[in-house]
């Protein structure tokens, strides 16, 4: 199958106003095109430099989203573009983030990182630490970025039904998450192995890679 018919299946089963992020992290800029000449208009990169690399070379209309682990340090080289952060785990991040954005004069939308997986690998927030980093007087003072909603990452494991417990439980904190800030409206969760159930347990937009690009290529 070809990168252009994979898209397009994928897209013809996803629902209205589910939307697709191509993860195209190791992937040449050649894939990328025979996406976009698909149609395709959001990329997900997980490296910073790689991700600046590609901004500079490819069509300005992308939106591009960082969905991978961001250190502090690196902000700053993709302040100027980036459409989304779905990775935000700390205050200390978010400020930042706010920082840099100030630079440009632009407002970051972020989505803050939930840990919803049985696994100790992945990042992210629990509860407790949601609630307190939205209740904080830095969160209430900063005016460049906007957190839109919540990103999580289920335990990698063949088990359907604890998957669907695990996005679950995030689209429950998505639903409290409303009460407190009724401006988010991302729920990002589901990757190729599992977009499906995440897209049934309510998520609004699924980060795909291989069933469209093919397998990685770490070389």
């Amino acid at each position: 199958m070809s990168i252009v018919n994979n898209i397009k299946s994928i897209l013809a089963e996803i629902p209205e106003g589910v939307v697709l992020v191509a993860v195209s992290k190791t992937k040449p800029k050649e894939a990328l095109l025979e996406a976009y000449e698909a149609g395709q208009r959001v990329f997900g990169e997980n490296k910073v430099q790689e991700m600046v690399g590609k901004w500079e070379l490819l069509p300005k209309d992308i939106e591009w989203h960082m969905i991978g682990h961001l250190q502090r340090n690196k902000v700053k080289y993709m302040a100027e573009f980036v459409s989304l952060i779905h990775g935000v785990d700390s205050l200390k991040l978010l400020i930042e983030i706010d920082k840099q954005a100030q630079k440009y004069g632009r407002v970051i939308p972020c989505l803050l990182q939930m840990h919803i997986a049985e696994e100790d690998t992945k990042f992210g927030l629990d509860e407790q630490e949601l609630n307190e980093l939205i209740a904080s007087d830095e969160f209430q003072t900063m005016e460049n970025i906007k957190v839109v909603g919540l990103m999580g990452m289920a335990t990698f494991t063949s088990d359907e039904v604890q998957i669907r417990k695990e996005f679950a439980h995030l689209k429950s904190i998505f639903e409290n998450l409303k009460q407190k800030l009724p401006g988010i409206s991302i729920l990002s969760m589901g990757m190729s192995g599992d977009y499906q159930l995440a897209i049934e347990e309510g998520s609004t937009m699924v980060r795909i890679g291989s069933s469209i690009f093919g397998s990685r290529n770490y070389s």
